[in-house]
């Protein structure tokens, strides 16, 4: 079958690590189904695997990808849940949590094989495109903001780097939640585009906010780390998922945190209930996924250089070439 694969980890250039080719069909395991894939999503830890960040070489070539929607053994349109291992099922009790792409092949292929718990109903109200953004990205905002910040509507929320697929989902999900978001982004076009799907106000990082806020949604890392804590009212929750710009800020700013009791939550993915909770979420509410582009499999270089160059807005999604 046709896959996007990792076949070398270049941690320098990890696109020369990406081939697209024909890779074996998924094992078949006891307690796994195989899902016939018609959508997966690109994410930053895709990227990153092809950096050897969390897939060492004893486990090349793998193919790629860990969100995707399709048709499984039975004909249902279904969505995948890509944290692999998080209760055993499929598994064994033993193994730890990891995301599907550590350990097993992924769902940049015609076909992928995962436990069956892992599998969740697809709802009709959304296309497979839609369906397939939402695991990884729309599912750790969805996790940032409502269970790890606890914000309630009403409440204020700054999302530091806007155009980002966790900060772009961070920015619809709490305007429709009724929360009052700002945005961060260095592109005026961006800025303007988070305004467009709900943001009250976008700045260039570091600016002066008009309030100090609830809480804070952080992807971005060093680079907006200080203004991330200076921008939040005594008591308020700064929650962080990723650091794209780096993991060690200039300014700690642990003074700050320490005198104005400030709450700093890392935050990781979501749960299989969180997800299904968003599918609905989503189904009900009209909220869709904002999708950068939609190109065949075939093309999927393209899509990892688009990525890698931050030359987008939201998601970029997979479709099977046949």
């Amino acid at each position: 079958m046709f896959a996007a694969y990792a076949a070398r980890i270049d941690r320098d250039q990890p696109l020369n690590g990406l081939e697209l080719g024909d890779r074996p069909e998924p094992e078949v395991r006891p307690g796994w189904t195989t899902v016939t894939v018609k959508a997966a999503s690109l994410n930053h830890h895709d990227l990153w695997s092809l950096r050897g960040v969390g897939l060492p070489e004893e486990k090349l070539p793998m193919i790629l990808g860990c969100d995707a929607a399709g048709v499984d053994e039975d004909g249902n349109e279904v969505v995948i849940h890509s944290v692999i291992g998080q209760t055993g099922h499929g598994v064994g009790p033993r193994e730890p949590r990891s995301i599907l792409t550590e350990r097993y092949q992924g769902t940049f292929a015609e076909r992928v094989a995962v436990p069956a718990w892992n599998v969740l109903p697809k709802p009709a109200e959304l296309s497979f495109e839609e369906a397939a953004c939402l695991p990884t990205a729309w599912l750790t905002a969805y996790r940032m903001l409502f269970t790890n910040a606890g914000v309630r509507p009403g409440d204020s929320v700054l999302v530091q780097g806007a155009g980002g697929g966790v900060a772009t989902a961070a920015v619809v999900l709490g305007k429709a939640a009724g929360l009052r978001v700002f945005a961060t982004s260095r592109d005026e076009a961006k800025r303007k585009r988070a305004v467009d799907l709900g943001a009250v106000d976008a700045f260039e990082p570091g600016a002066r906010l008009p309030q100090r806020v609830d809480a804070v949604i952080e992807t971005v890392g060093a680079a907006t780390w200080s203004h991330s804590v200076k921008s939040l009212r005594p008591g308020g929750t700064l929650v962080i998922s990723g650091a794209t710009s780096g993991d060690r800020p200039s300014h700690a700013e642990l003074t700050r945190i320490f005198f104005l009791e400030l709450k700093v939550v890392g935050s990781t993915m979501g749960s299989k209930d969180e997800l299904e909770d968003l599918l609905s979420f989503c189904a009900t509410t009209g909220v869709r996924p904002v999708i950068d582009e939609v190109l065949p499999l075939d093309r999927a270089r393209d899509g990892f250089a688009k990525m890698a160059s931050g030359d987008l807005f939201g998601k970029v999604v997979l479709t099977p070439v046949s």
